[in-house]
């Protein structure tokens, strides 16, 4: 048994998931979501890009929940979607569409901007004449994705279909939660996860920043030791497989 004890912070479907991956391996967890996905309505911009999904040599999918919006807004609007060009930053966004009979590429290993951008598959598509690129995402984040992918000459566009917002709980919440159940790690899956983790310490933020912080990638691990984390772990991925890999291979802290 592990004598890891985390605070898992995604949204809650996906946090009761990755507390039952890691209930399985023997790593104890407690999940207390600080991120909440709110669907965007749905305007004429939006629908233009899913009108022209054909027009786009990639169409890049961030996220679980943009890939399962998309599906929502493809199906209500008896939109058919192309049948390849399909990419995702990880497996567990691409089992998403796979569901739908999407033909999907990802990294193999690494799933992040990074490892998504040295993709074979991806690299080829940017061959074509004048490359078009859609990102489905939430309201901001992969800049980075976007900018590369400019610098190799594609027109990048963005569909945005949700936003991330912090839940409401009464102060004092995170700290307790730590407390009670002796948690000695923190894990988030993402660069507004670790922000709404911070905003949601306040003024406990100097302690809660000794203990280990699990990390999806190094920009989120440059991000979180800016803020004055001590401890960071850089899982190289946001999957449940990733995890476990980088809590298996850090030694718990002593109680």
């Amino acid at each position: 048994m592990s004598q890891w004890r985390l605070l898992l912070t995604r949204p809650a479907e996906d946090c009761a998931a990755l507390a039952q991956s890691l209930a399985a391996a023997g790593v104890g967890s407690s999940c207390l979501p600080l991120l909440e996905i709110e669907p965007i309505t749905v305007q004429a911009p939006q629908r233009l890009s899913l009108e022209g999904l054909h027009d786009f040599q990639a169409i890049i999918v961030v996220s679980k929940p943009a890939a399962r919006l998309l599906l929502e807004h493809l199906a209500e609007t008896s939109i058919q979607p192309p049948q390849r060009g399909w990419f995702t930053v990880g497996e567990a966004t691409a089992g998403v569409l796979q569901g739908a009979g999407l033909k999907v590429c990802f990294p193999p290993r690494g799933d992040d901007s990074e490892a998504l951008l040295a993709l074979p598959a991806l690299r080829q598509a940017l061959t074509e004449p004048a490359p078009r690129v859609l990102i489905v995402r939430g309201v901001g984040g992969r800049e980075l994705l976007a900018e590369r992918l400019a610098e190799q000459g594609a027109s990048v566009e963005y569909l945005e279909l949700y936003r991330r917002c912090l839940p409401a709980y009464p102060a004092g919440t995170l700290m307790r939660r730590i407390e009670a159940e002796r948690l000695n790690g923190l894990v988030v899956s993402s660069g507004q996860g670790f922000e709404h983790l911070q905003q949601m310490a306040g003024a406990d933020w100097l302690r809660l920043a000794q203990l280990p912080l699990f990390v999806p990638s190094p920009r989120v691990a440059e991000q979180a030791k800016a803020a004055g984390a001590q401890q960071v772990v850089d899982c190289r991925g946001a999957s449940a497989t990733a995890l476990l890999a980088a809590v298996q291979r850090s030694a718990a802290p002593a109680s």
